[in-house]
């Protein structure tokens, strides 16, 4: 499967296994109900989109006018840094206030949401290579051998 049909397809089965999962973290570690753990959900990834596009066009408008070209380790460790930084100064007012949590609270939680999708995103792009073969830019060109 290549093309718009594998991106929709990969970003509907990310979205619904991620929205599931952090509905059912979320209430476990905030005592709230299902229902508003799942709006919590539901928007913090509404808001990791909107993020993602606008922290995204920032970056890339920064880049463009940086001397040194490319993206080194370091470039893309301040782009994650950066991004979840957004993240978190976003989302933590927002659970404290729709979860009724202190922010300290807040913080903790959201740290282990990173960290579970840190490991989340890892093993669905793992899986989802595995199930549905490789997207044609990382499949070897002919003339060159495969890793």
């Amino acid at each position: 499967m290549q093309g718009l049909k594998r991106k929709l397809v990969y970003v509907t089965l990310f979205e619904l296994i991620a929205i599931t999962a952090s509905t059912l973290l979320l209430k476990l570690f905030s005592g709230s109900d299902l229902e508003r753990a799942g709006v919590a959900a539901v928007g913090a990834a509404v808001v990791a989109v909107v993020w993602n596009l606008a922290y995204n066009t920032a970056f890339e408008w920064w880049e463009a006018r940086q001397a040194e070209r490319g993206r080194s380790l370091g470039r893309r460790m301040v782009h994650a840094i950066g991004f979840e930084t957004g993240l978190v100064i976003t989302l933590v007012p927002a659970f404290a206030w729709w979860l009724d949590l202190t922010l300290w609270e807040a913080f903790v939680m959201d740290i282990g949401l990173i960290v579970f999708f840190l490991v989340y995103t890892f093993a669905f792009n793992w899986a989802f290579d595995r199930l549905f073969g490789l997207p044609a830019s990382a499949l070897p060109r002919p003339d060159q051998p495969a890793l």
